[in-house]
């Protein structure tokens, strides 16, 4: 048999066209690599890639999974597949077919569509729920359901795509997910749908996420109330993070303007105006209203410095650690709390007064985590020095464990070193 197999395939692999003889000779008697190109096939039979779904070893049912003409029943199976590759392909595959599922003329097919999506969904490996999100993020075509589960996953990767995109989330669905404690991440996905209503605006400037609130002031077809907008300019003049995107928002208000003309860089404000489509002469007076601002660092400069100074000394030393912040915090010196940061995390003053102005839980942890601090002092200097809402605190995991991983706390404080 395997003779004549070799011979009826030689080195150039299958025959254009598979006869039925053939599939049954490659299935009893045929070698792994033959099953494994059969497996790819868009013209085997349905029933002998149901077979190999069962059958066939990991690699043949990775190439089951991927083939579009795998009938639905066999990708039921494949969706509880023990290896991961498998249910992997499968959740990559499933968007692309989808349209052509939910056609279906048999109540049966789609029916058991909709069961291999929502037994992907609940997948394990947040690898396949996080492939589904991304096939199914602009699909009208699965069950509200389906995306709801998605949307609320605890894993950023899941539920970032949908909250971006999915037509099924209504309004009503956005504010639940803010309500009920949006990762930063999952708020600026949700800040930066397409035309969002004024009430999810509302609850993302409430939650005073930096990179969420900066993702909706980018957002242009972000519908905005101009209340909102005052309560964010509150934010904004102490937090340089949100400069740029305020100022460069379209479609500004004259009094917005002259506002943000007072505390944002006149390069800045250069660009707000000649972006807007105000005249010429309220283009002047919102120039002139840009003055030198007096950089606040220099008011009492001689004091800031013998601070830096005595800090940079205990680093020398070796004593510069959690235990004198601590100190400097149960003394009331915020200053030297400042400086201290500042020579730790190797940032400048500024940056370090930004964090703090921001009471923003999760910049000011980043900031005491570059600083090589613990999480208990970063909770200390959240609740004591930045004064961050209790809202907004970020709490520590197992104890005294960062509770976000390193990539993610040097992308909030991004928002305040990046130019």
């Amino acid at each position: 048999m395997f003779k004549a197999l070799t011979s009826l395939f030689g080195k150039g692999g299958l025959p254009k066209e598979l006869k039925p003889e053939d599939e049954k000779a490659i299935l009893k008697s045929g070698t792994d690599a033959q099953r494994l190109a059969l497996a790819t096939r868009p013209d085997a039979r349905p029933e002998v890639l149901y077979y190999l779904a069962e059958e066939g070893t990991a690699d043949v049912r990775r190439a089951v999974a991927t083939n579009d003409a795998t009938p639905i029943q066999a990708d039921k199976i494949l969706s509880n597949d023990d290896d991961d590759e498998v249910r992997t392909e499968l959740a990559r595959k499933i968007g692309r077919i989808l349209p052509d599922l939910a056609k279906a003329e048999k109540a049966q097919i789609r029916d058991c569509a909709i069961v291999v999506i929502e037994t992907l969904a609940r997948d394990t490996l947040p690898k396949v729920r996080a492939i589904l999100s991304e096939e199914l993020k602009k699909s009208d075509l699965v069950p509200k359901e389906v995306v709801t589960q998605l949307a609320k996953d605890i894993e950023d990767i899941v539920s970032v795509p949908v909250l971006e995109y999915s037509p099924l989330l209504g309004e009503a669905d956005l504010r639940e997910i803010i309500a009920a404690g949006a990762s930063s991440r999952a708020l600026s996905a949700i800040a930066g749908r397409d035309n969002l209503p004024e009430s999810v605006s509302d609850d993302i400037s409430a939650s005073l996420d930096i990179p969420a609130i900066s993702t909706l002031l980018t957002n242009e077809s972000a519908q905005i109330r101009e209340d909102t907008l005052d309560a964010i300019m509150d934010q904004a003049e102490a937090v340089g993070a949100l400069h740029k995107p305020l100022a460069l928002r379209p479609s500004l208000s004259i009094r917005a303007m002259k506002r943000i003309a007072g505390f944002v860089a006149s390069a800045l404000v250069h660009k707000m105006v000649e972006n807007s489509q105000i005249d010429a002469d309220d283009g002047k007076e919102i120039l002139a209203t840009v003055r030198t601002r007096i950089d606040e660092e220099k008011v009492g400069d001689d004091d800031a410095r013998k601070m830096k100074a005595t800090a940079m000394e205990l680093l020398k030393r070796g004593a510069l650690d959690d235990e004198a912040i601590v100190k400097q915090i149960g003394e009331g010196n915020r200053d030297m709390v400042i400086q201290s940061l500042s020579v730790l995390a190797d940032l400048p003053d500024d940056v370090i007064r930004d964090v703090i102005k921001s009471k923003s839980g999760r910049a000011v942890t980043a900031l005491c985590w570059r600083a090589g601090l613990k999480m208990r002092t970063a909770y200390a200097v959240q609740t004591k020095v930045a004064l961050v809402p209790t809202t907004q605190l970020l709490h520590g995991k197992d104890g005294d464990e960062y509770p976000m991983s390193g990539d993610e706390l040097d992308w909030h404080l991004s928002y305040f070193t990046d130019s």
